[in-house]
C-alpha cells in the first residue's frame, strides 16, 4: 500500500485522553472528565424522539448545503439579536457541528504553506484542521501570558507575518474557563486589520458565562471575523452534529464549497432540532443548565483549589508539583488506575504539566466523586 499522507500521519488519533481503553478492563466506578460534553438531555420537543414524518416531510433527505432555509434565517435573527451586528442569511452556514464549520473556514482560508495563528490554550481540534490543509498552525501561549490589551496586541503583533492568513482565538476559552477582555479584543483586532487577516472567533461557549463578561469578537470587526457557534454546546446536542459560522458573506461563500466537498450538509434531523431549540423551550432548558453548570464549577474549582470558571464547562489545572520522574504520563496512569479520565495538557498547547476536567460531562454525583478523587492526588 502507498504511503498515506504527511498531513494524516501528523494527526494524533487521540487529544482528550490516551487512557480511555484503559476503562474496558477496569471494574471499579469511571469518571469521564476528560471529554467536553453534558449529561443532560436536550429541551423536551427539541430531541430526536420529537420529530416525525408527519410534521416534517422530507427530514430524511438531503437539505440545502447552506442548511434548512428556516434554520438559517432563525439563526441570522438570533446571531443580530444576540450580538446587535446586522446579519442576514448570506452570512451564515450551517454545518455539521462546530468542528466541521471550523473546517470548512480554514479550508476557505489556508493554502499550502500558509500560516493560521492559534492562541492558546486553545481547543485541541484547530491546529490539526491547520495541519491537513497544508497549512503552519502556529501556537502561541496568550491566555497567562500577557496581562494587559498593550501586552496581547504587542504578543500577536510578533507572530503575524505576509504568510499569515488569520488568528484563531476561544472565549470563553476551552481549557481555562476564562474571558478574553473586551480591552483585550478591541486592541487585537486593530492588530489583525492592520495586518489584514482574518479573525476566526470560536465563542460556541457564549451563553454559559457565570462571571465576567463574554465580549463577541463579530461587532467588533465584521469585515473580517468569521464566528463558530455549536448546538452542541448551546443545547446539549453534541450528538447531532449541528453548528453554524457567520462571517463576510464572501467567505461564507467558500467555506460552503469546501464543506459541499467534505460533509456536504449538516443532518437535517438535527437541524430540525435546532430550530425547536432556538424557542422558548430550548431558551428555559439553556438558563436551567448554565446555573447547574456554574454551581459544579464552583464546586469543582473550590475543592481543588481553583479560581471559579468565568464561562465554558472546564478547569485547567497545573499539576506540576504531583508529578514524579514519569511526568504527565505518569500522573494520567495513576488517575486511570482510579477511574478517573483526565485531558491531557499538550493537547491545549505547549503545557506539558497541565490536565483539564469537564465538569459537566457526567452526571454532577458522578462528577463530583471524580472531582474529589482528583483532589485526593493533589493531596487536597
Amino acid at each position: 500500500m502507498r504511503p498515506f499522507s504527511r498531513a494524516s500521519q501528523s494527526l494524533q488519533g487521540s487529544v482528550y485522553s490516551r487512557f480511555a481503553g484503559r476503562m474496558s478492563t477496569y471494574r471499579g466506578p469511571v469518571y469521564p472528565l476528560h471529554i467536553g460534553d453534558t449529561w443532560m438531555e436536550p429541551a423536551e420537543g427539541c430531541r430526536m424522539e420529537d420529530l416525525r414524518v408527519a410534521d416534517h416531510p422530507g427530514m430524511h433527505r438531503y437539505t440545502r448545503v447552506q442548511g434548512l432555509p428556516a434554520l438559517v434565517d432563525a439563526l441570522a435573527a438570533e446571531v443580530q439579536g444576540f450580538t446587535g451586528t446586522p446579519t442576514t442569511a448570506a452570512e451564515v452556514l450551517v454545518g455539521a457541528g462546530g468542528t466541521g464549520c471550523l473546517a470548512a473556514a480554514i479550508g476557505a482560508l489556508v493554502d499550502p504553506g500558509a500560516r493560521v495563528v492559534i492562541l492558546a490554550p486553545h481547543w485541541p481540534l484547530v491546529a490539526g484542521m491547520v495541519t491537513a490543509f497544508g497549512g503552519e498552525a502556529v501556537v502561541v501561549p496568550f491566555l497567562g501570558a500577557v496581562g494587559s490589551a498593550a501586552e496581547a496586541a504587542a504578543l500577536l503583533a510578533s507572530h503575524l507575518d505576509d504568510r499569515t492568513v488569520a488568528v484563531y482565538w476561544n472565549t470563553p476559552n476551552n481549557p481555562t474557563g476564562r474571558h478574553i477582555p473586551r480591552a483585550w479584543l478591541e486592541a487585537m483586532v486593530e492588530v489583525c486589520r492592520a495586518h489584514d487577516v482574518v479573525i476566526l472567533a470560536d465563542e460556541v461557549y457564549e451563553r454559559y458565562v457565570y462571571s465576567g463578561t463574554h465580549t463577541p469578537s463579530r461587532p467588533l470587526a465584521p469585515e473580517r471575523t468569521v464566528s463558530i457557534h455549536s448546538f452542541s454546546k448551546a443545547y446539549g446536542m453534541a450528538g447531532n452534529r449541528v453548528g453554524w459560522l457567520v462571517g463576510p458573506a464572501d467567505l461564507i461563500e467558500h467555506a460552503k464549497r469546501v464543506s459541499t466537498h467534505t460533509f456536504y450538509s449538516a443532518p437535517t434531523g438535527g437541524q430540525l432540532a435546532g430550530l425547536a431549540a432556538l424557542g422558548p423551550a430550548g431558551t428555559a432548558w439553556r438558563e436551567d443548565a448554565r446555573a447547574k453548570y456554574a454551581e459544579l464549577g464552583a464546586y469543582a474549582a473550590d475543592r481543588l483549589g481553583a479560581a471559579r470558571p468565568e464561562g465554558s464547562t472546564f478547569l485547567f489545572l497545573d499539576v506540576a508539583e504531583h508529578l514524579d520522574e514519569d511526568g504527565l504520563e505518569g500522573f494520567l496512569v495513576r488517575a486511570a488506575d482510579r477511574g478517573l479520565l483526565l485531558a491531557p495538557g499538550p493537547s491545549f498547547g505547549p503545557y506539558p504539566t497541565h490536565v483539564r476536567i469537564c465538569f459537566t460531562s457526567a452526571a454532577p454525583d458522578l462528577v463530583r466523586a471524580g472531582v474529589d478523587v482528583l483532589a485526593d492526588l493533589l493531596g487536597r
